[in-house]
C-alpha cells in the first residue's frame, strides 16, 4: 500500500507540475485590444495635446486652478473652472497604451519590436504590451522571456501619489494563466520601484494622480 501511495503522490506531483508549466506558457486572456499603427499615432498625440494644455493650465493659475471655463473637447485636458479649484488632465487607456507602444517601439512598423523578436540575454525586455483602466484600477500585460520562453506577466493595481512620486499597489499577479499571490510578490516589487526611485517622480506641476471612472486622473499642486 505504501508503494501505491508513494506512487500515487508522485504522478500527482508531476501532473501538478505539468499543469503549472502550461498554464505559465499559456497566453492568458488580453486585458486590452492591440491598436492599430494608425491608431496608436492618434491617440499618442491626443495624450501630447492634453498635456501640454495641462501644462498650459497650470502655469496660467498656479495653485488656484485655469480660469477658461469654456467645455474642453475630446483632445484637450480637462479644466476646473470654478475659482480655487484646479486643472486637471483625464487620460484613457487607448492614450496610455499608444505612448507605451511609442516608447517600446511598436508603432514604427518592421523596425520596432514584436512578440517574435529576438531579444537575446541580459535584462529582461518587454517584447509586447497591453494597458487598460477599469474603475479605479489599472490592468497591465507584458510579453517578456523566462528561460528562454515568451511568457505573458499580468498585473493589477491601485495608482497613487506620495510625497511628488507615483505608488503602485498590486491587486492581482499572473505568470502566463497561472495566477502568483500578490503577497509574493509585493515586496520584491515594492523593493524595485524603491531602486527606480527617480523613474517613478512626477513632473513638478503634478500634485495628485489616480486611477478614477477608467481614467488615469492627474491634478496640478
Amino acid at each position: 500500500m505504501k508503494i501505491k501511495l508513494d506512487r500515487i503522490i508522485s504522478i500527482a506531483t508531476l501532473g501538478a507540475s505539468l499543469v503549472a508549466v502550461i498554464l505559465v506558457l499559456k497566453k492568458p486572456a488580453p486585458v486590452a485590444q492591440p491598436l492599430a499603427p494608425s491608431a496608436i499615432a492618434e491617440h499618442a498625440q491626443s495624450f501630447d495635446q492634453k498635456m501640454v494644455e495641462f501644462q498650459q493650465a497650470a502655469q496660467q493659475a498656479p495653485g488656484s486652478g485655469f480660469s477658461d471655463t469654456s467645455k474642453p473637447t475630446a483632445g484637450q485636458a480637462a479644466s476646473a473652472g470654478s475659482p480655487g479649484s484646479k486643472a486637471e488632465v483625464h487620460i484613457n487607456s487607448d492614450e496610455i497604451s499608444a505612448v507605451l507602444a511609442q516608447s517600446l517601439g511598436n508603432a514604427s512598423g518592421p523596425g520596432g519590436l514584436t512578440p517574435d523578436s529576438n531579444v537575446g540575454s541580459g535584462a529582461p525586455t518587454i517584447k509586447d504590451q497591453q494597458v487598460s483602466l477599469e474603475g479605479d484600477v489599472v490592468h497591465g500585460q507584458f510579453l517578456t522571456q523566462i528561460a528562454g520562453k515568451d511568457v505573458w506577466v499580468t498585473i493589477s493595481g491601485h495608482l497613487g501619489e506620495k510625497d511628488g512620486y507615483a505608488t503602485f499597489d498590486p491587486t492581482e499577479f499572473k505568470v502566463g494563466d497561472l495566477n502568483v499571490p500578490v503577497s509574493l510578490v509585493n515586496p520584491a516589487l515594492q523593493k524595485k520601484l524603491a531602486e527606480e526611485r527617480d523613474r517613478m517622480k512626477l513632473p513638478d506641476n503634478v500634485g495628485a494622480m489616480k486611477v478614477q471612472n477608467s481614467e488615469l486622473v492627474m491634478q496640478q499642486k
